[in-house]
């Protein structure tokens, strides 16, 4: 589970990091990142978490985001990570999801390029359907 560098593709590694999260607003959110630029961000959170903190959850029976830590990092070391706007403003949109932080949307519509939006798009679709149940 803990390779980067295997051959599964962004969803095939944000599935396996929702086998049991039952909260639809995580899933939106790990699926939005799982969706962009092949798991960029999923895969990123597995490589780095040794050096930047314990950004997986690993307690329960199989690993998942660990949405909290990923919080805290960007508050307390938002240089910690070193990319582009476009790709900060995807992670921001998906911590956004789980309720961890605001994004303004003018400035995330600014850096995305349309692809991303589309994505974004069906992220929120996701976690607001799920409300709406």
């Amino acid at each position: 589970m803990t390779s980067v560098t295997d051959d599964r593709t962004g969803g095939q590694l944000a599935e396996d990091l929702l086998q049991d999260v039952g909260n639809e607003r995580m899933r939106a959110a790990t699926r939005l990142l799982g969706a962009h630029r092949g798991g960029f961000w999923l895969r990123r959170l597995l490589a780095e978490e040794a050096e930047l903190g314990p950004l997986i959850d690993r307690s329960g029976s199989h690993p998942s985001v660990a949405w909290d830590s990923v919080g805290v990092l960007l508050l307390s070391k938002p240089g910690a990570l070193n990319c582009s706007r476009s790709e900060m403003a995807m992670l921001e949109v998906a911590e956004s999801l789980v309720s961890r932080r605001a994004v303004q949307l003018g400035a995330v519509v600014q850096v995305v390029d349309e692809s991303e939006l589309r994505l974004i798009l069906r992220a929120l679709e996701e976690a607001a359907h799920s409300d709406a149940d």
